[in-house]
């Protein structure tokens, strides 16, 4: 496979890896989880400096699940995004200091996957020669813009201006017209998978009451 390749964003693998993540019945799998995410974050990467802040802060958020995912003493409480919430709450450790919360970690991916899932949305029902700035900055008001200050804020909004057309975007971040297609091809069922986990990440931490840990 060619270098350029490798550094395309890859459609199925986000369909595939969120669809393995959702085998339980009202939970999600963790490993499956960042596998799916660390693709949708080389979309983030693709589109350029727009959302470069962002793409280096979900990057470093799977990281430390990683870390936590590798952990031998407690690799096994952190299968399901359940049984990290229900062991990090036993144990008293969402804020324990010198503890990093893989429940806190994690409320960070879940707020990128909430403006992703959202933009894509918008990418699929654009024409080729559309601007999506406008629909990149829906996107953005309604979920991650909720969550950032008010510098970050307007630097994205001024840096969103710049995106181009949908035929420029989908190049940059697909490559070839054929990858293109079956992306396009494949973003309705990707979509519902999305869909699937979010909605189920979304209940666990309003059951939890954890949608406002700092």
């Amino acid at each position: 496979m060619a270098q350029e390749d490798l550094e395309k964003f890859d459609i199925r693998i986000v369909y595939e890896k969120f669809g393995a993540a959702v085998q339980e019945e009202d939970d999600v799998h963790l490993q499956f989880y960042l596998e799916s995410f660390e693709e949708l974050n080389k979309f983030f990467t693709l589109m350029g400096t727009v959302f470069g802040f962002v793409s280096k802060d979900l990057k470093a958020k799977m990281d430390i699940l990683r870390e936590l995912l590798k952990d031998s003493s407690k690799s096994d409480k952190f299968i399901t995004v359940k049984e990290m919430i229900e062991y990090e709450i036993k144990n008293d450790l969402l804020n324990k200091k010198g503890y990093t919360s893989g429940s806190r970690t994690l409320l960070r991916l879940h707020r990128g996957l909430d403006f992703i899932q959202l933009f894509l949305k918008k990418l699929g029902e654009l024409k080729n020669e559309d601007g999506i700035s406008a629909a990149c900055r829906e996107a953005y008001d309604q979920t991650l813009a909720k969550h950032h200050p008010f510098v970050i804020r307007n630097g994205a909004k001024v840096a969103i201006y710049t995106l181009p057309t949908r035929e420029v975007l989908l190049k940059r971040v697909c490559g070839k017209s054929d990858d293109i297609e079956r992306s396009l091809e494949l973003l309705p069922q990707t979509l519902e998978v999305t869909a699937i986990v979010h909605s189920r990440i979304e209940s666990l931490y309003t059951v939890n009451n954890l949608h406002t840990l700092p």
